[in-house]
């Protein structure tokens, strides 16, 4: 009796593990899921999920009498809304539907504007972190902390300064070498930046004194044309990660609870004091959207009081 349950509780399993029937879609849509698999490469898995979004996307069409040429933003909200599922499900759908519509558009030219730049969810403001940047007075301290008395210190200096009178990225500063630099025109060329934005920008005086020192007094004798290298041979560019530490130990031994990236919000907190425009702040950070500067103008409270209640401080 017992070895008949279990021949049943097999059987069971096995057709529970039955895939779900394999529903026909047309031509186009068969014809993008194709493109898909060959030209994205994407996995069989990723494949299964798009077809069941265009299934549903399919059918909703059919229901409503709409044709893919005269789809409109209004259809694509109303497709998605039917779905009663979490935030996070909806930006998957939403993903890959976008797929799809730039398919129409940039491949077969059925849609006549580009849909999928207009499909976006809500923005989630809750969720957002603002930057964390160091106070005045936080800024004294760590400064005061700097001191020039061993190679890596010295270095450590430079880095530092780089970081806050230039708002660098860790990766940035380890990629630096003495071609982007202009002593005679004070000037610092970023050419490799995360949005593929290359900008020249300008040094004061105290960041390249500080370099300067570090070049004669602590950097390793080496052909390498990087500026930061290791001290130990053969004297190798430092990494990024290397920059972000000895960032985080400068912080910790000024007694700031703090990272290196907290220099680089201060940096753009400091443009906004200086009463630079957000489209500059964009492209001396070298941000890839005007919503990622966004967020800095959210946390200038002496900015956000003198708009707001005309207030001088």
């Amino acid at each position: 009796m017992m070895r008949r349950d279990l021949v049943h509780h097999k059987q069971t399993h096995r057709a529970l593990k039955i895939r779900k029937k394999h529903i026909p879609l047309p031509e186009i849509y068969e014809q993008y899921l194709f493109y898909q698999q060959q030209s994205l490469q994407i996995s069989q898995n990723t494949r299964r999920r798009v077809r069941r979004v265009l299934v549903l996307f399919h059918g909703y069409l059919e229901t409503n009498q709409i044709e893919l040429s005269r789809l409109k933003i209004d259809h694509l909200d109303a497709f998605i809304s039917g779905f009663k599922v979490k935030q996070s499900s909806l930006r998957v759908y939403r993903s890959h539907l976008r797929g799809f519509l730039k398919y129409l558009y940039h491949e077969k030219g059925i849609i006549k504007k580009d849909l999928a730049t207009l499909l976006v969810g809500p923005r989630q403001f809750a969720k957002q972190k603002p930057p964390k940047f160091l106070r005045p007075e936080e800024v004294l301290k760590l400064f005061a902390s700097l001191e020039l008395c061993t190679p890596a210190k010295i270095r450590t200096y430079a880095i530092v300064h780089l970081a806050y009178f230039l708002g660098l990225r860790p990766v940035e500063i380890s990629r630096i070498t003495f071609d982007d630099i202009s002593f005679s025109k004070r000037e610092l060329l970023l050419a490799k930046r995360k949005a593929d934005n290359p900008i020249t920008l300008p040094v004061p005086e105290n960041v390249l004194k500080a370099i300067a020192v570090y070049v004669l007094k602590a950097r390793p004798k080496s052909p390498d044309r990087h500026l930061f290298l290791s001290f130990d041979f053969p004297y190798r560019p430092l990494s990024s990660g290397t920059v972000v530490f000895y960032l985080f130990k400068t912080m910790k031994e000024a007694g700031l609870d703090a990272s290196g990236y907290w220099l680089r919000h201060t940096y753009a907190q400091n443009l906004l004091k200086m009463g630079r425009s957000i489209y500059e702040i964009k492209e001396m950070l070298g941000h890839d959207s005007i919503e990622s500067t966004g967020v800095y103008l959210h946390i200038h409270t002496e900015l956000m009081r003198k708009v707001l209640f005309n207030e001088t401080l």
